[in-house]
């Protein structure tokens, strides 16, 4: 899927957490969701906004309603897992644990949110039937 050659803008990213909350919309609806109104403008740049995330793969449009149905194809996970991964490049030479540690450090990491990761781990390491 697309957007290896070029991050995604902060506008593009709003377009696409719009898309994620709903199966799908028109260039009228995520343009009145971002700006409150649909001045010409505004819905001319939306649509650019989308010809150039579907250009990339990150979004789809269903040509046989009027007016077009977008909907996201890129998923949230997908890119997070991007976003994190490029950090790590920048950051640690491509290392993710000490990205992963400085995460999991957080104070923002609840205990719940500590077990549910414990857990996770001991699955993918085929441990979590053993534990319980």
């Amino acid at each position: 899927m697309g957007r290896a050659a070029r991050e995604i803008t902060d506008t593009e990213l709003s377009l696409l957490n719009e898309l994620w909350q709903r199966p799908s919309a028109t260039v009228q609806e995520l343009t009145e969701a971002l700006y409150g109104n649909t001045a010409p403008a505004l819905l001319a740049t939306v649509r650019k906004l989308l010809d150039r995330l579907e250009s990339e793969g990150c979004v789809g449009r269903d040509r046989t309603k009027w007016p077009h149905h977008y909907f996201a194809v890129l998923k949230r996970d997908e890119l997070a897992g991007r976003r994190l991964q490029a950090a790590a490049d920048e950051l640690y030479d491509g290392d993710l644990a000490p990205l992963l540690t400085h995460l999991v450090r957080s104070p923002k990491l609840t205990p719940h949110d500590r077990e549910a990761l414990r857990k996770m781990l001991d699955e993918m390491d085929g441990e979590g039937k053993k534990r319980k």
